[in-house]
C-alpha cells in the first residue's frame, strides 16, 4: 500500500482484547500481563491515529478496580509499551521509522544466534513442526492467503527464537517483538514480500535440518536484514 493511500484512509479505531481475571494471583500481575498480551496482539501501525487507553473501559474489561489497573500501567510504561501524556491520558506507545529500523537490525542479529543455536539444540521434531506451519498452503502461493501466511510468517519466527534454547535471547526479543510482529504483518502483503518471505523460509528450514550453523546464521540474519531495508526506503508513514 502507497504512503499516499494509507493518508487517505480513514482512521481505524482500534481496541484491545481483554477477558476479565481471576482472583487467584495478585490483581496487578495478572492485569499487567493481560494487558501486554492485548498491546502485542494489537496492530499499532495499521492507523495514523495513535491507540489512547481508556482506563475505566479496561477496569470493567479486567473486572478490577482502578488499582492494579493503574499499577499494570506503571510496570508497562517503565518497558516502553507505553507513554503518558500529561492532561490527555497514556497511549501505545509507538516507534519512529529510525527507532523501527534499528529494532529489526537487532531483531536480525539475535535472531540469527538464536538459529546458530537451534542447529544444535533444537530436535528433529522441533525443526519439522516448523516446515508443518506452511503445509496447509500447499500450491497457492502466500498472498491467496495472506491473513492466514501473516499469521504463519510471525509464528515462524518466534518459534524460530525459541527454539534456541536461550531464555535470554527469549526474553530480550520479547519486549520489541511487538513492534517487530506489527511491521511484519502490515508490509508481507507488498512488493511480492510474501512469496520471497516463504522461499527464505524454505532454506532456514533446510539449513535446519542439515545443521548447517554457519549457513542457518547467514539465511537468518539477511531475512530481516532485508525487513529493515525496506522499512527505511518504504515506510515513511512512521513517522
Amino acid at each position: 500500500m502507497s504512503t499516499d493511500a494509507r493518508e487517505d484512509a480513514h482512521p481505524v479505531a482500534l481496541t484491545l482484547t481483554l477477558a476479565p481475571i481471576s482472583a487467584s494471583a495478585s490483581l496487578r500481575d495478572q492485569a499487567y500481563a493481560k494487558l501486554k498480551q492485548a498491546i502485542a496482539a494489537t496492530d499499532i501501525y495499521r492507523s495514523r491515529e495513535e491507540v489512547r487507553l481508556d482506563e475505566k473501559e479496561l477496569t470493567e474489561a479486567l473486572g478490577v478496580s482502578r488499582t492494579p489497573v493503574r499499577e499494570a500501567m506503571t510496570l508497562l510504561e517503565q518497558e516502553g509499551f507505553l507513554r503518558s501524556v500529561p492532561r490527555r491520558g497514556v497511549y501505545i506507545l509507538r516507534k519512529t521509522k529510525k527507532e523501527i529500523v534499528e529494532m529489526i537490525y537487532m531483531w536480525a542479529a539475535l535472531e540469527s544466534t538464536a538459529a546458530r543455536l537451534a542447529t544444535m539444540r533444537a530436535s528433529n521434531e522441533d525443526i519439522a513442526a516448523l516446515r508443518r506451519m506452511f503445509d496447509h498452503f500447499g500450491d497457492a502461493t502466500p498472498n491467496e492467503h495472506i491473513e492466514e501466511y501473516s499469521d504463519a510468517n510471525i509464528a515462524f519466527h518466534q518459534a524460530l527464537v525459541e527454539l534456541s534454547k536461550s531464555q535470554i535471547i527469549v526474553d530480550t526479543l520479547k519486549n520489541i517483538f511487538m513492534h517487530v510482529r506489527a511491521i511484519r504483518r502490515m508490509t508481507i502483503a507488498e512488493s511480492d514480500r510474501a512469496s520471497r518471505s516463504i522461499v527464505d523460509h524454505m532454506r532456514i528450514i533446510e539449513a535446519l535440518e542439515s545443521r548447517d550453523t554457519e549457513r542457518v546464521e547467514i539465511l537468518v540474519r539477511q531475512h530481516s536484514v532485508e525487513l529493515a531495508q525496506y522499512v527505511e526506503a518504504h515506510c515513511d508513514f512512521l513517522d
